[in-house]
């Protein structure tokens, strides 16, 4: 039986998350009654509203709904939540996020694109691929895709591209068809505790994959020779010997210009307008995706080059002659260092000034010295506060302890209001603001004071 079918009436503890959102946007679709709580109002949740879907801000028990078929919550959801609890002691089928996409994922052809960094940009490329091209898909994001303004949509074709996260493991639970893995670096150690079980995580992510099915993998990941599936693929942007590279790369007017060079294929006059070396990487891995299930490759450099983006994924929130603006989710050693990259490559000669906040506790103690060599990258660095999201803080864990470990001279910390004065009185050529939790929230007065 397909659980499925069965869901009339759906509750989401955490509704406003990018992952809880989507899953919420596919059961409305499919006629079912939705609702959900969240600890506070956003654009997101606000644009779940004005589509039918009922929202509250209190967790209070009676406000939520008693005639339910089931309750879905978020890993994010601390344990003494009041309304998780009184499901939980009340009889009800309560569900992790996780539970609900191994169901969606059960009876349908699956693309997983799973990666530490670089997973939420390329399902959103596939998924912008499959639709631009009329192939088709059901879309599962972790952002909200810049062309179409949302993080679901659907199709008639049983066909999922899903965003496989690794957190809390909950990627083990999926059936990929197509499992994309992008990279496999130390991340969310509170929950794996050391760099090998990530990647063993990954490696049995892989041997999910059904018979028959691909991998696309990233050229050169540790534990490589562990990734087995019918069919494997590996991607490069900078390296021949992957299976899938480029050449004849050109920066102009801020876009990459390129050929896609694989095996037994090629693709010509690629154009990307999308900033950041490392998107070329996850633009190579989700054309070979495409290739692989017979898409045109006409069709395909159309599509890329219509590609508009992922909200805060390298997004240009202000680009003019004097004044540039970059908003990023990246918040990761690694993420910035391709962030950072990304940008000295199409702004050489700018002035690179980056504010960073730094997210959760645990993730700033455990990489701590990589973030300050990340952060040595620009010219001038202001960080903000640590955001905890669900966690408590750390003794000694602050973004002081950042500072002290970074060599750069021109660096600062500032609280957000102290941000929005410096930026007025510095006026910033070339600003990137990067970060996980709610730095996207000052992007609109920090370009509002540059476009003044």
């Amino acid at each position: 039986m397909n659980e499925l079918t069965t869901i009339q009436k759906i509750y989401f503890i955490g509704i406003g998350g990018i992952g809880m959102s989507a899953i919420a946007r596919y059961f409305h679709s499919k006629g079912a009654s939705v609702s959900g709580y969240d600890k506070t109002s956003t654009v997101l949740t606000r644009a779940l509203e004005a589509e039918g879907i009922a929202i509250h801000y209190e967790d209070d028990i009676n406000q939520a709904p008693k005639d339910l078929d089931v309750v879905v919550y978020t890993p994010a959801i601390p344990a003494q939540h009041g309304e998780l609890n009184f499901y939980r002691d009340n009889g009800y089928t309560v569900l992790k996020r996780s539970d609900i996409l191994q169901w969606i994922t059960a009876n349908s052809f699956n693309i997983c694109v799973a990666g530490t960094h670089g997973k939420t940009t390329v399902t959103s490329m596939v998924a912008h691929i499959l639709r631009h091209t009329e192939y088709g898909c059901n879309a599962f994001l972790g952002g909200i895709a810049a062309n179409y303004n949302t993080n679901f949509w659907s199709h008639e074709r049983n066909v999922v591209v899903v965003e496989a996260d690794e957190y809390d493991r909950s990627f083990l639970k999926l059936f990929p068809d197509v499992a994309v893995i992008t990279s496999m670096d130390p991340d969310h150690l509170d929950i794996y505790g050391t760099a090998e079980e990530v990647e063993k995580a990954f490696v049995q992510f892989s041997q999910k994959v059904k018979q028959g099915g691909s991998i696309v993998a990233k050229y050169g990941l540790k534990r490589a020779t562990e990734l087995k599936a019918a069919h494997l693929f590996t991607y490069d942007y900078n390296n021949q010997a992957a299976d899938i590279s480029i050449n004849s790369l050109i920066v102009e007017n801020g876009a990459y210009h390129f050929n896609i060079v694989a095996k037994e294929w090629t693709i010509p006059n690629i154009i990307l307008n999308m900033g950041g070396l490392h998107n070329i990487d996850n633009m190579l891995a989700a054309v070979t995706v495409a290739k692989y299930i017979g898409i045109d490759a006409d069709k395909i450099r159309a599509a890329i080059a219509d590609f508009k983006g992922v909200r805060r994924r390298f997004e240009y929130a202000l680009k003019t002659s004097d004044k540039v603006l970059i908003d990023d989710y990246a918040h990761h050693p690694d993420e910035l260092n391709a962030l950072l990259s990304g940008v000295r490559s199409i702004f050489p000669d700018k002035k690179l000034t980056l504010v960073f906040q730094p997210h959760l506790f645990s993730r700033t103690k455990d990489q701590a010295d990589g973030f300050a060599k990340s952060l040595d990258k620009a010219d001038e660095v202001i960080l903000l506060p640590i955001y905890p999201a669900r966690e408590l803080p750390m003794e000694g864990v602050n973004s002081e302890m950042l500072l002290q470990k970074m060599q750069l001279a021109e660096k600062q910390i500032l609280e957000k209001q102290a941000l929005l004065n410096w930026v007025k009185e510095n006026q910033p050529e070339l600003l990137v603001m990067a970060g996980a939790g709610d730095i996207d929230t000052l992007v609109l007065p920090i370009k509002e004071i540059l476009k003044a």
